[in-house]
């Protein structure tokens, strides 16, 4: 594409006195200027429908302009980043199962890692666990605090029989009871009631709190 460029100055030629030969207009000057219109013509885009060739170049229009107007690659880009910004604004989180920090993924914005080792849980005003944004709590690994267990286990009531000599007593056996002058049966008295204590150590069990997981990268972005 070129433009016009005139080769003659045809005014000068009037201010030349007459006889002088300069100021007669020539065939080759007129057949000069005629072949620069045409070229210049013929390397003009048509107004309808045109075809560029090269690297065509246009203005760019101002963000968010919505008319008929020519959109450049530099609009374009800007709008779609606009867009992208805007499904992602600062404080929203980015995952993905890549590593790659969303800032190079996306085009734009400042992203941080975020919550290594945690599965996020809903927002819940009435628990004071979870009634904070970026509150963490809970635990890899359960573990069984020390306790104690007690059992109160009541008898039913039974005898004990047995036989001895004459005049022999057993005092500490459990069930107390007197022999008399004569080896006989002697029937004991029944125990009521027995107290168990058993006390057990906590203990760590790994992977007990695991819920079903899959591992992915999570991002914050921050600006």
């Amino acid at each position: 594409m070129s433009n016009y460029v005139q080769s003659t100055n045809f005014a000068t030629k009037d201010a030349l006195t007459s006889g002088d030969p300069l100021k007669i207009v020539k065939g080759t000057e007129i057949n000069t200027e005629f072949v620069n219109i045409a070229v210049a013509v013929a390397t003009k885009a048509d107004l309808a429908s045109p075809t560029f060739t090269g690297t065509p170049l246009a203005p760019t229009a101002s963000p968010a302009t919505n008319n008929t107007q020519i959109a450049t690659t530099a609009y374009i880009d800007a709008a779609i980043t606009a867009v992208k910004a805007a499904l992602f604004p600062v404080g929203s989180i980015f995952t993905a199962v890549v590593a790659t920090n969303p800032g190079t993924l996306l085009g734009f914005g400042t992203w941080t890692a975020f919550g290594a080792g945690r599965v996020p849980v809903g927002f819940d005003s009435g628990n004071v666990l979870f009634d904070t944004a970026e509150e963490t709590g809970g635990s890899a690994n359960a573990t069984l605090p020390s306790h104690t267990h007690t059992a109160t286990v009541t008898d039913p009531g039974h005898n004990h029989t047995t036989t001895a000599a004459a005049g022999a007593f057993s005092g500490n056996t459990g069930v107390g009871f007197f022999i008399g002058n004569d080896a006989a049966a002697v029937t004991g008295t029944a125990v009521t009631s027995i107290t168990v204590a058993n006390s057990t150590e906590g203990a760590s069990a790994t992977n007990a709190n695991y819920q079903p997981y899959i591992t992915v990268f999570m991002w914050k972005r921050t600006v």
